[in-house]
């Protein structure tokens, strides 16, 4: 049995029952209208409740953060509410759940838009070998498109951008989370802004390494005023080149983020390790200088299972490591993991939209 995998760990000032993550993941099952969180949400994650910590499906702050249809937001009251119906049943049955907070940045398409306006992002590059997933105009379907050609953010739009990442905080904050994670990973707008090959810009959010990170650090100082530190997480993903990324930066930026997070005394740094995705597998070295640049809680995110995850904690270059499609065909992952059972297959036709098909009615083991 892996040992450390199940122990518990302290997360900031929380206690986690283990080290078994529930990766976020996208699942564009949320009510309509309102991109709200609904009954068969909140069954969802109350089944998935004995993960040691729950990260949700990444949420957009805006109607201008989103990319996929029918992802739930939490910009408004509705969205709020029906948040607040998934951490209760969370707590309910013992477990502790984080809120991702979301700006898909130029990801995205003017279907999604408001008014059918263009996405934004740092420059105006667009993902042209990259698919989002608009809402068609029926209103009733959706479908992979290529991305729409982004409009480069004024600097003056920046603090409303920073703003909308505290507002959706405090909201998280009402619904009762345990933790806020910044995404600032998977080429979506933060990362944008990290990425040499997606930030172009000529002013105190582009050039130097330091600028380029700026945003990001807005964006977790605004979510730890909110918050506090002890209840603050970041998402990060070196060398990731899903999304059309390029960053000849990317392990420097990484682990200068680290550290500031580490001066920051935030709770955890969440990997998305590239291997998902065909990317590179990280290397040893580098694992070794991001254990010894954060300071709080690592957690590892890519195509772990539990032999390799163990064998990750007891090298010590985790603390937790996240699942994330074995999440979505076990909900009694933790409990598998316990006794050595074998693992349900996840049905990949039925990861985004529809109901509870391939969402609530994957099987569990028997008592």
């Amino acid at each position: 049995m892996p040992e450390k995998l199940l122990n518990p760990v302290k997360v900031g000032s929380t206690t986690l029952s283990s080290r078994v993550v529930m990766a976020p993941l996208t699942r564009s099952r949320a009510g309509q209208p309102g991109d709200v969180p609904t009954e068969l949400n909140v069954e969802y994650y109350a089944q998935r409740a004995s993960a040691g910590l729950i990260v949700t499906e990444a949420s957009q702050i805006s109607r201008q953060g989103q990319g996929y249809a029918w992802t739930p937001g939490i910009y408004t009251d509705a969205q709020e509410a029906g948040w607040k119906k998934i951490v209760d049943a969370v707590h309910a049955k013992g477990g502790r759940i984080s809120a991702q907070l979301w700006h898909v940045g130029r990801i995205s398409h003017t279907l999604l838009q408001e008014n059918g306006t263009a996405p934004v992002a740092p420059s105006a590059i667009t993902a042209s070998s990259t698919k989002c997933f608009p809402v068609n105009p029926n209103r009733a379907t959706a479908s992979f498109e290529y991305c729409s050609p982004p409009r480069a953010l004024e600097t003056a739009e920046i603090p409303g951008i920073v703003a909308q990442y505290r507002q959706a905080a405090e909201r998280a904050l009402r619904a009762g989370f345990d933790f806020v994670e910044v995404h600032s990973a998977n080429g979506y707008l933060l990362q944008q802004f990290l990425a040499t090959g997606t930030n172009l810009r000529t002013d105190q959010y582009g050039g130097s390494l330091e600028n380029r990170a700026r945003l990001t650090l807005e964006a977790v100082d605004a979510v730890i005023g909110v918050v506090g530190a002890d209840r603050t997480g970041v998402r990060l993903s070196p060398h990731f080149e899903f999304n059309d990324i390029t960053d000849t930066d990317t392990e420097a930026i990484t682990l200068y983020l680290a550290r500031e997070f580490s001066r920051r005394g935030i709770a955890y740094l969440h990997i998305a390790e590239p291997v998902w995705v065909g990317g590179p597998a990280l290397e040893q070295e580098f694992r070794r200088q991001l254990r010894a640049a954060f300071t709080g809680t690592l957690i590892c995110c890519g195509g772990y299972d539990a032999d390799s995850a163990e064998k990750l904690l007891a090298d010590g270059l985790a603390d937790a490591v996240a699942f994330g499609r074995p999440f979505i065909a076990n909900p009694d992952l933790v409990e598998r993991i316990r006794r050595g059972a074998p693992w349900n297959e996840a049905d990949r036709s039925t990861f985004y939209g529809g109901g509870a098909h391939g969402y609530t009615d994957y099987p569990t083991l028997a008592p």
